[in-house]
Parts: structure tokens; C-alpha cells; sequence
């Protein structure tokens, strides 16, 4: 049976995997499914049966589920859980015998990100409340005829929108009682992170340093004597208990190269006193750093200790991959994982069984599993079977250019068939800069190579993967060697690729990679048509409405906004805007606030007064993250826009 090609409706056949955690026997492994139906995301609770390599689906209807967990005595299972009418996730339990998954708390500001105490008696997690008034029972959310009032520098975020006055403080659930007591009244947001076997210590992740530091500090709680303490100072995701409870685990770095630091493992005794960093000459990027628009990264499910406290389980990425690696405590590197893959995902239990979850660039996601009696990974869900025998997927083939000063720049091509006498060429810009294109499944980079274009891609300088030299060299230097990186890599797709029409090229990017796209259509003609995305033009103005915008910009750029403004503007394509003549498709989210649309509004209007017709598409309701999880019906439109966009200036 021929295959058909890949359709923007296939969003909806994608299942994302994520939160895998193993049964305390390990006999089971549960999950959470998320893909789409119509107009929503939909998730649900999933169970694996290891022995007997059968998936069976725990939860049903409408909504969301989060952040499975098994009690310790293997009775129930604890998740966060949303259905779609609500405004906040709330905690449920279902037993692990069977029946129906009931709800435990009934909170004004939700529940989420359980996790329980050894004796399976107390669940901690996290709540939204006021710290004046935490045991409010009003809803605190943003009302249109409500005037908000901003008195602090961080007041705003892209995922949050307008914060409010409550803030994540920690909280207690006990079994005994069937009550739920909210134990810290912060005022700045806490997210927990790991739990003593007593229940008395809580390793929790916070910036309470006040409006001018950027970072995100580890803290230890005292729950009987009500004390905090500081146990390192930086940019930190993630940080564990070790089995003796002497150490502390942490992923993460001390800003180092500001945000263009790479993720480290670190280990810290556990009154703070010594921090070591176990990773630091291995030079990779500890965290999962891969771009997608199915399953993206930036984040990690680890670090997770050996039952003997002698390593821990981490993920990195490194040239166009992400793996799962064991460190142990003298720093030595052990790869468990290999392959042109991504590991989006792990979990490991005690007694040595790990479940990985694996993307690469032609099957969405699995999950495989490696017990201590087995030899080798073996793949143990199927979501994208059927999928895959039905739709085409085209190979991703790796290409490696040498920059014009000599870097080696690492790249991929997916072609539209097998053999082609001629096809239009489409240069997609990743986002970041921070980031790294690699081998996952993208949609987007399919759909593009179903409607007859070669796509490339590369990861120019700025981009994780390969060292921290390279992850640096683009601060400073926006629009610098990080743009002839990218002729270069273009200029070698071409010439390995004679098919390509060089006179039918495209350019597309969305945030940093929408920077890129007008910059490269100010200082370049060789692209006959372009898609600016979630862009940044113009450095001075996006100072002041970013989310991020008072700190990225000095830290990325070198240039202190209030000494000398005008440099801003030599790095805004919007100065160059009269030498854009390039057709332009300009589209933004209008609730973006890490880069707002009024980037996209000055642009759309320096255009059209320059005489230009560029096409301007707004997005109602969506946000930055718009591509990888905005609204279903939207991410189909911004998809339509752009091959209709490409096939209209380049499909002749």
C-alpha cells in the first residue's frame, strides 16, 4: 500500500509521552498521553504491564493528567488532574487494583507536582495562595473590569501572563485525615523538587533574591522548625535527595556565561557548605536541549541517584542527539543510550530497571525499557504504529560545513523524494539561540518536505551541543558570525544538492530564528520568499515589554539599554528596512510576552511605509510557545499560512 504524505491534521494523530515512573516493584510502569482532539489537548493516565508488555489506559474523558506517582506501598497512585472546564488542576488517587481515580483536594489555587513520603501517609505538592491570606477562598484570577496594579520589575511572564498576588507554596495532604494543610506562606514562588524519607526535608527551587536577580536558587526545608536555607546559588532545574540523604544531587549552573552557561551536575553536602561540580570537564550541555514541535526539551527528568548513592542518571545533549548517561561521583561518563536519537524522557527504580522515552526525526516517540535482565533496550509501546504504516515519513541526513572561519556547523536535510530533477530549498532558523535542532520528529520540517521543498536546518554558533565556547560565541555578536554561519551552511546545501532551484529558496524562524529571518532579509537577496515567526525587531523597544527583555537584552547583547540605546538600534533589523525587499510573511501570538507582538506590529508598519506588501497574521489568544502547544486550531492555521505563504512566491 502506497503511503500517503504527512498532513497539518496529522498534529492530531502525535501522541506525546511523558512522566514515566515505575511501580515500587517495577513490575509496572505509568505514563501520561497527551494528544489532541479538536479543539483541546487531552492526556490521560496510561499503565504498562512490564512482565506481560501490555499498555492498558487508566483514565478517560475530557481533560488533563500530570505528574503520576506510586505510593511506596504500591496502593495507589496519586496524579494532578484538570478537567477542562476547571481553572486549576487539583490531586486524585486511584487505587492500583482497579476502579475509579477520586479527587482529593478541592484547592482555590489547585494542586500539582505530588510527590509521596516513604511511609505512603502524606503526599507533598504545590498550591497557589496568598502569603497574607493563604487560606483565601477566592479565585485570584485576572478579570477584565479588575484594574491590575504593578509595582515590581518582573510582573509578567509568557506562560503565566500577569501574575497576581499569590504565589506556589508548598503543601501537605494527609492520608489519615483526608485533609490537605498549605506549610510555607512565601512570597515568591516554590517549587518542590524532592522529599526526605522522614518527610521532614524539602529540597525546594526558588528566586527570593529580589525584582533585579535572574536566577533560580536551591533551598532546604525545615518543615518542624519552619527554617529555609540556601543551599546554592544560580540557575538550577532539578536537585535530589541521595539514598543516605547526606547529599544533594543538583542539574543546573552558576551563570557563569550568563544564559548561555551550560547545564552541569553538581554536588552539594547538605548543609550547602561544599558544592562540587562533577561534570565540568566533560563539556556538554546536561539537560535535554533538543527543539521540536511535538515533544520540545529545556528541561530534565533527572538527576536520579543509583539505589547505592555511588552515580546518578542524567541526560545531555551533544551534536544533534540527547542521551541517557550514569556519572558517577568522581565525574567519570558512562553513555547509556547511543544512536541518532533524542531521550525525552526517563525513569530509573531502584533496582536497576530504566524506561527511556526516544524520538527521532521518523517516529514521534516510545517508549523502551532495559531491566537487569536484559541485555538491550527493547521498545515497549506502539502509539505510533498504525501512524507510521500509513503516512510517509521522510529521512533526515545529516550534513556537516565548515563556518568561514573554520568551526565545523552541523546541519540536516530531509528531500521530498527519493529522486527529484528540481525542487524549491526552505532554510528553517531555530529559536534561543540557546538551543539545538537535532534528531527528533518535527512535524513542521515533514509537512514543508510533503509539499515538495528540501528543508535544511543547521545549529549555528549560540546553538547547545558543542561546548561551551561555541554555545557563547554568539553574545555580542547577534547578526555577526551566527548569520554567516548560516550562509555558509546554506551555500553547502546547495552545492551538495544540485536539485535545489537556488532561485526558489525560502526562509523561515520563529523567535531568535525570527530575528535571524529579517536580519537575513536586510543584509541578503538570495531568498526569494520569507516567514518571519514570534520575532524580535527592534532591541530598544523589546527592552522595555519582554518578559525577559531588561535582562536578555544586556546579557546577550553586551549593551546596557540605559548607557548607550543607540547600539541597540545597529542590532534591530528594523533599522534596516528599506533594504528588506524580500516578500514577507510576518505572524506573532497576540498574548506573546517574551517577544509581544508590537515587534510584529513595527515591522508590518515600516514595511508598508517603505512600500513593501508584507502579510501580517495575528493569533488571538496564543502565546510564545504557539508552534509547540498553543491552541490546536491556531497551530493548523499558522501551518496553513505558511505552505499556502511558500507555495504561492516559490512553488512555480
Amino acid at each position: 500500500m502506497d503511503k500517503r504524505p504527512i498532513k497539518r491534521s496529522d498534529l492530531e494523530n502525535i501522541h506525546t509521552l511523558q512522566d514515566p515512573v515505575f511501580s515500587p516493584d517495577a513490575q509496572k510502569v505509568a505514563f501520561v498521553r497527551q494528544k489532541i482532539s479538536e479543539r483541546s489537548y487531552i492526556s490521560h493516565l496510561f499503565v504498562h504491564d512490564v512482565a506481560e508488555s501490555s499498555t492498558s489506559q487508566w483514565t478517560f474523558g475530557s481533560g488533563t493528567v500530570s505528574s503520576p506517582q506510586y505510593s511506596p506501598d504500591g496502593k495507589f497512585l496519586a496524579f494532578a488532574g484538570k478537567k477542562q472546564e476547571d481553572n486549576h488542576s487539583q490531586l486524585f488517587l486511584i487505587s492500583t487494583n482497579g476502579g475509579e481515580a477520586h479527587k482529593i483536594t478541592d484547592l482555590p489555587g489547585g494542586a500539582s507536582l505530588p510527590m509521596w513520603n516513604e511511609s505512603s501517609d502524606e503526599l507533598l505538592f504545590t498550591t497557589l495562595a496568598d502569603p497574607e491570606d493563604p487560606l483565601s477562598q477566592k479565585e485570584n484570577d485576572d478579570k477584565e473590569d479588575t484594574p491590575i496594579v504593578i509595582e515590581k520589575l518582573k510582573y509578567k511572564s509568557d506562560a503565566a501572563g500577569f501574575f497576581s498576588s499569590q504565589r506556589k507554596q508548598l503543601a501537605v495532604y494527609s492520608m489519615e485525615t483526608k485533609r490537605a494543610e498549605i506549610i510555607t506562606e512565601e512570597t515568591e514562588d516554590l517549587q518542590p523538587v524532592s522529599w526526605s524519607k522522614d518527610g521532614n526535608w524539602i529540597i525546594y527551587l526558588a528566586n527570593k533574591e529580589g525584582d533585579f536577580y535572574v536566577g533560580s536558587d536551591v533551598y532546604l526545608f525545615n518543615r518542624k522548625k519552619n527554617e529555609h536555607q540556601k543551599i546554592a546559588s544560580g540557575s538550577f532545574s532539578q536537585a535530589a535527595f541521595s539514598p543516605d540523604e547526606r547529599n544533594i544531587a543538583l542539574l543546573g549552573h552558576k551563570k557563569e556565561f550568563q544564559g548561555a552557561t551550560q547545564s552541569q551536575l553538581w554536588i552539594s553536602d547538605i548543609n550547602g557548605t561544599k558544592l562540587e561540580c562533577l561534570t565540568q570537564s566533560a563539556d556538554l550541555s546536561f539537560t535535554d536541549s533538543m527543539i521540536g514541535d511535538v515533544i520540545s526539551g529545556m528541561n530534565s527528568s533527572g538527576p536520579v541517584w543509583s539505589n547505592d548513592g555511588k552515580c546518578l542518571f542524567v541526560q545531555a545533549s551533544f551534536e544533534g542527539s540527547t542521551q541517557l548517561y550514569k556519572v558517577n561521583l568522581s565525574g567519570h561518563l558512562e553513555p547509556l543510550t547511543q544512536g541518532n536519537q533524542h531521550v525525552f524522557t526517563f525513569a530509573v527504580h531502584s533496582g536497576g530497571s530504566m524506561i527511556t522515552g526516544v524520538s527521532t526525526p521518523e517516529n514521534p516517540g516510545e517508549f523502551y525499557i532495559m531491566t537487569p535482565e536484559l541485555s538491550k533496550w527493547q521498545q515497549k509501546t506502539k502509539f505510533h504504529e498504525g501512524f507510521l504504516k500509513e503516512v510517509r515519513v521522510r529521512k533526515a541526513e545529516e550534513i556537516r560545513v565548515k563556518a568561514e572561519d573554520g568551526i565545523q556547523i552541523q546541519g540536516w536535510v530531509i528531500q521530498p523524494a527519493d529522486s527529484l530533477e528540481e525542487s524549491p530549498g526552505l532554510l528553517e532558523i531555530h529559536g534561543g539561540p540557546h538551543a539545538m535542532y537535532g534528531n527528533t520528529f518535527f512535524h513542521e520540517l515533514q509537512l514543508f518536505a510533503a509539499e515538495g521543498y528540501t528543508v535544511f536546518y543547521c545549529n549555528p554558533r549560540g546553538s547547545y551541543g558543542y561546548g561551551q565556547n561555541f554555545v557563547n560565541a554568539v553574545r555580542g555578536d547577534y547578526g555577526g558570525k551566527d548569520y554567516t554561519d548560516i550562509m555558509s551552511f546554506t551555500d553547502k546545501v546547495l552545492d551538495t544538492y544540485p536539485h535545489i532551484n537556488e532561485n526558489r529558496l525560502g526562509v523561515t524562524g520563529g523567535s531568535y530564528g525570527g530575528f535571524m529571518t529579517n536580519w537575513i532579509t536586510a543584509h541578503s537577496d538570495r531568498f526569494q520568499a520569507a516567514a518571519t515567526l514570534r520575532c524580535i525587531s527592534n532591541w530598544i523597544s523589546f527592552y522595555g515589554v519582554s518578559d525577559i527583555g531588561y535582562f536578555f537584552t544586556e546579557w546577550e547583547l553586551g549593551i546596557d539599554f540605559l548607557e548607550n540605546t543607540e547600539e541597540l538600534w545597529n542590532f534591530s533589523p528594523l533599522k534596516y528596512v528599506k533594504q528588506m525587499k524580500t516578500p514577507l510573511l510576518i505572524m506573532h501570538g497576540e498574548k506573546d510576552y517574551r517577544c509581544p507582538v508590537e515587534q510584529a506590529e513595527q515591522l508590518y508598519t515600516a514595511l508598508r511605509m517603505a512600500g513593501q506588501e508584507p502579510r501580517f497574521v495575528r493569533f488571538p489568544g496564543a502565546n510564545h510557545e504557539l508552534s509547540r502547544s498553543g491552541p490546536p486550531l491556531l497551530r493548523q492555521a499558522r501551518l496553513q499560512e505558511l505552505t499556502d505563504w511558500f507555495n504561492t512566491h516559490l512553488q512555480h
